[in-house]
């Protein structure tokens, strides 16, 4: 029942955020297994900076409760509202408020010192696989797969993707990965490496997936990639090419 519930308000958040359009989907088992953890960092990725500026508009707050409810009824979501009430109440009002901002927007460090996310700064993950498919090709999806092995089991991190464009157009994206005992660890993303028909150029740069040669990189880290905060490094690296050809 618990399961049930974190994954229905996991549902609810994501639905109720302003998704921006990406290239890049996993398409491999889930990489994040536990829904509170996840929660917790799709919250964070969506709400902490707006919630850090809430509190430092309207100071001292007596309860997770009155905290929280009062920053739905501002930004009038009553999804975020319930997810931070039951975050809040691990640690207490003013607990939570001090790591809201110790994390300085780090939305992993951030779960991790509610806590809900497991630390693990003793893993290791090497990367034993790593190709986009098709090599060359028009545009269309290319398939991005990817194996990596660990000794010591991996902390709560994330995936990193990043494509380098012809047009030097920052195409990337990362994905939350489990905290997870040693093993061997496989999963598939796909690449849409056409132009999005809903871009809007005065939003920014549209990707147009240009012919020629693109490098996509990807990164497994323990924390966020490139984090200084504790329990944060890069755990392997690897690139692979392919080609379009019109």
């Amino acid at each position: 029942m618990m399961k049930s519930l974190f994954a229905s308000l996991l549902a609810c958040l994501l639905l109720s955020g302003v998704m921006g359009h990406s290239y890049i989907t996993d398409v491999s088992t889930k990489l994040a297994d536990d829904d509170k953890c996840s929660l917790c960092v799709e919250f964070a990725e969506q709400a902490v900076d707006g919630l850090l500026q809430f509190i430092l508009q309207v100071g001292v707050v007596d309860s997770c409760g009155d905290l929280c409810q009062a920053f739905a009824d501002k930004i009038g979501n009553k999804a975020i509202g319930f997810v931070c009430t039951i975050l809040c109440d691990v640690v207490g009002v003013k607990e939570f408020v001090n790591i809201i901002q110790k994390a300085d927007l780090d939305p992993i460090y951030y779960c991790e010192l509610i806590p809900v996310c497991g630390v693990n700064d003793n893993g290791d993950a090497k990367f034993t696989t790593f190709d986009v498919s098709p090599k060359s090709g028009p545009q269309g999806v290319f398939q991005i797969a990817f194996e990596y092995v660990s000794k010591n089991g991996t902390g709560t991190g994330e995936i990193s993707l990043e494509c380098v464009t012809v047009d030097g157009i920052p195409v990337g994206d990362a994905f939350l990965h489990e905290l997870a005992p040693a093993g061997t660890y496989n999963g598939v993303f796909q690449l849409k490496a056409e132009p999005d028909p809903n871009c809007d150029p005065t939003q920014g740069p549209c990707e147009q997936w240009l012919p020629g040669d693109y490098t996509v990189k990807i990164a497994i880290c323990n924390g966020e990639c490139g984090s200084k905060h504790p329990h944060s490094q890069i755990y392997d690296e690897s690139s692979a090419t392919f080609t379009i050809t019109q």
